[in-house]
């Protein structure tokens, strides 16, 4: 196989090693260069050149999964041995014939290939994003837990550090990938990490409301399982600052070790007898494996099944329901172009609602939001069939206030922009895209010149066209941000 390689790297089948038969005096003629042989699996280049395709064997898998950054000691380390092949393959000499000198310089290419390739990924705006992110939701959580706690205080967790959290969860997963490896993984990394601690927290906190620990009156185990717990509290700390990198001396093995022994510990005790102490050694108990579901990150993401979305089953269910939408969209503007409404598949698009509402997202942001997205292009061909058949039942009486009245010839202009909208298959640079953003835009500031003049019906339906058109211009938004998952 090897030989097989070197033999591709001159561009020539392999032929076990034996000269080429030129045939007659004609190719004897030939200029020196022309009639030049492939060399002998055995020739000191190729064996040389050969000896660098294997250790370029080994790094390219280590460099095409590397989702680190320069200043990595892996990221260098990759770095230093491939300029040392890279100087390696300079130095075989090809003794000035034209073939050994293409092969070297194939091995160049390949070399110098996997060099970029690692230097772009560690460098590149979105590993550098997913770092910023990481690092905005290191110092956060930081000052509000770990630190706190490390200076013997109490941690501050309330709603405004789980919505600071969820932000930055939602940002991590808008970030772009391109479909490289190394960047999907980094960003798969710092969304676990930043979605277990969401999931440490919120399970701590409605522990804080319990009036736990038990007096240790009340039974000689109760002194010992409050010491337990006393030490599961500081595991959490413990794993808060593993997670965020915040913690240069613990492993997740060391903590994972710490807590087994408490589970020991706990399981050791003596409650029979007392339903109260078994419930609280229970809750302890339970706690500690919720801590210890986390301590698996060290090796996370290695998987590609994990990172690698597109093979994930609710992935593909996800797709499959937007498949289907698509082909619900296209009948339906299809139908609209000629006047038809009697093609109405609202029950049909109410059931994948409720499809992707059964879809198990396992708590991945990135899953959440590819189900948001199905939901919002459901709900839009949805928001447009009922618009086109208000319009269509609209009778307005010879008392309808003219404010009113002007709400609903935006609206009319609404509904046909959402047509367009919903069949747009653009970008952003597009002219059709710009068109588009504009005239919504006129059809909010027509909304705003609305005078109600005092009418509260002119004041609701103003206010429901003004959303109706935000929400436009949101789908269409969302359909030229090319998200990824």
């Amino acid at each position: 196989m090897a030989v097989r390689w070197l033999c591709s790297l001159f561009g020539k089948p392999f032929d076990g090693g034996k000269r080429m038969d030129h045939g007659g005096p004609q190719d004897q003629q030939q200029h020196p260069a022309e009639q030049q042989q492939p060399y002998h699996p055995q020739h000191p280049a190729m064996m040389r050149l050969y000896e660098v395709q294997k250790e370029v064997s080994t790094l390219g898998p280590q460099v095409c999964t590397f989702s680190g950054l320069q200043n990595d000691r892996e990221y260098k380390r990759m770095e230093r041995e491939l300029t040392q092949l890279l100087l390696q393959v300079d130095q075989v000499d090809t003794e000035g014939k034209l073939e050994l000198q293409g092969a070297r310089k194939r091995a160049a290419q390949e070399v110098e290939g996997l060099l970029r390739y690692l230097e772009e990924n560690a460098s590149h705006p979105s590993r550098l994003a997913i770092e910023d992110l990481s690092i905005a939701a290191r110092e956060l959580v930081d000052e509000r837990v770990v630190a706190p706690q490390r200076a013997g205080g109490v941690a501050e967790i309330n709603d405004e550090l789980v919505d600071a959290l969820q932000e930055l969860v939602l940002r991590l997963t808008q970030i772009k990938t391109e479909g490289r490896v190394p960047l999907r993984k980094a960003r798969y990394r710092a969304l676990t990490r930043l979605c277990a601690v969401q999931d440490v927290l919120e399970s701590r906190t409605p522990q804080q409301t319990l009036s736990l620990p038990l007096s240790g009156d009340t039974h000689e185990a109760v002194n010992r399982i409050n010491q337990v717990m006393v030490k599961v509290s500081m595991a959490r700390s413990q794993l808060l600052a593993l997670l965020m990198g915040l913690s240069g001396r613990d492993s997740c093995a060391h903590l994972s070790r710490i807590l087994t022994e408490l589970q020991v510990e706990l399981d050791a005790l003596d409650v029979s007898g007392n339903a109260a102490i078994r419930n609280y050694r229970k809750q302890v108990v339970e706690e500690i494996n919720g801590l210890l579901k986390h301590l698996d990150l060290e090796g996370e993401g290695d998987d590609t099944r994990r990172y690698d979305l597109a093979q994930n089953n609710s992935i593909r269910e996800i797709e499959a329901v937007r498949a289907h939408v698509s082909h619900l969209r296209e009948g339906v503007l299809r139908h609209c172009v000629v006047g038809d409404l009697s093609f109405r598949p609202k029950a049909e698009l109410q059931s994948l609602l409720t499809h992707l509402d059964q879809v198990d997202t396992a708590k991945n942001p990135c899953i959440r939001e590819a189900r948001r997205r199905a939901v919002v292009e459901v709900q839009a061909i949805i928001t447009f069939l009922d618009l086109r058949e208000a319009l269509v039942c609209r009778q307005p009486g010879p008392e309808e206030h003219p404010s009113h009245r002007a709400v609903w010839l935006v609206l009319g202009s609404l509904s046909d922009l959402q047509a367009q909208v919903l069949g747009f298959d653009g970008k952003r640079a597009d002219k059709s895209y710009m068109m588009l953003e504009e005239l919504l835009t006129k059809q909010l500031l027509a909304l705003d010149a609305v005078d109600p003049q005092g009418d509260t019906s002119t004041k609701v339906a103003r206010k429901q066209a003004v959303k109706f058109a935000q929400n436009i211009l949101n789908y269409l938004d969302m359909k030229t941000d090319e998200w990824e998952y």
